[in-house]
């Protein structure tokens, strides 16, 4: 355990920021399910509103540096190539 009062206050920190970062993984994986499971029942609409949602928080994350730019914009680019197959 540190000692030292910045080190332990770094310790904090760091658990707040783990913390959050959890989260927005978390909903991010749940929308991506969300879309990938329309396009497993072929639900163009439920897809698209899926798709959206998706994109915004994947794009969100990015921002907030919990996501690299790369990894946001390949993960939106596969959900919206499977949503596009969708006849």
């Amino acid at each position: 355990m540190a000692n030292i009062k910045s080190a332990k206050k770094r310790i904090s920190v760091i658990e707040t920021k783990t913390l959050r970062n959890k989260m927005i993984k978390s909903k991010v994986k749940t929308l991506v399910k969300k879309v990938e499971a329309a396009v497993a029942a072929n639900d163009k609409t439920a897809a698209n509103t899926a798709l959206a949602e998706a994109v915004v928080e994947i794009d969100k994350a990015a921002a907030k540096g919990v996501y690299h730019k790369n990894t946001a914009a390949r993960k939106v680019s596969r959900i919206t190539k499977a949503v596009n197959k969708i006849a």
